[in-house]
């Protein structure tokens, strides 16, 4: 898949089956987690969350959920991201969309997540998105009813904005790109 064939746009509530389906491949379950429509319905609903939807132009490929969207702390955490075809590199392209919506559209200075310890697959798509690995959170999740550790990884504003040349922006409404970011 080009570059040009991965489109980012908030998801709505006709998206959570594709969601709930993509939770659900096999593996996901230790992965990224999985919850019920019914919870998808809630979250969305809450404006301190954002979901986004990737497509290649013909279907979906895969989604994110963001939480603390524009909060006056300016910290923002990727809570999930799961691709319906891993290994392909989507993961990596649609994390570094999502962070060019909440850099361009909050004023969000740090953008972090936490992903399980040993997913070295997701763990490699974020660093090649410029997110930075912080240390090892011990039982800072839990899943399936176990503590589980995670690796926390974030990028700063400074490092996103030089990552795309745009220097040391502090905070911007700019668009960049053709990613379309309306809610």
């Amino acid at each position: 898949m080009s570059d040009a064939e991965l489109t980012l746009r908030r998801a709505t509530s006709a998206d959570i089956p594709f969601i709930m389906a993509t939770e659900r491949l096999p593996g996901n379950d230790t992965l990224v987690g999985r919850w019920e429509d019914a919870k998808h319905r809630d979250t969305m609903a809450d404006e301190r969350h954002v979901y986004f939807v990737a497509s290649d132009g013909r279907a979906p490929i895969g989604f994110a959920i963001i939480r603390d969207w524009g909060v006056p702390e300016r910290v923002t955490k990727i809570l999930r991201v799961a691709v319906a075809t891993p290994g392909q590199g989507i993961g990596r392209r649609m994390v570094g969309a999502v962070l060019d919506a909440i850099f361009t559209e909050t004023a969000a200075h740090r953008v972090f997540l936490g992903l399980f310890v040993g997913n070295d697959r997701a763990q490699r798509a974020y660093a090649a998105a410029g997110l930075v690995a912080e240390g090892v959170a011990r039982g800072n999740a839990f899943l399936n009813g176990e503590p589980r550790d995670q690796v926390i990884m974030a990028i700063l504003r400074p490092e996103w904005a030089a990552s795309r040349g745009h220097g040391s922006m502090t905070g911007t409404s700019e668009k960049i790109g053709t990613v379309p970011f309306s809610r």
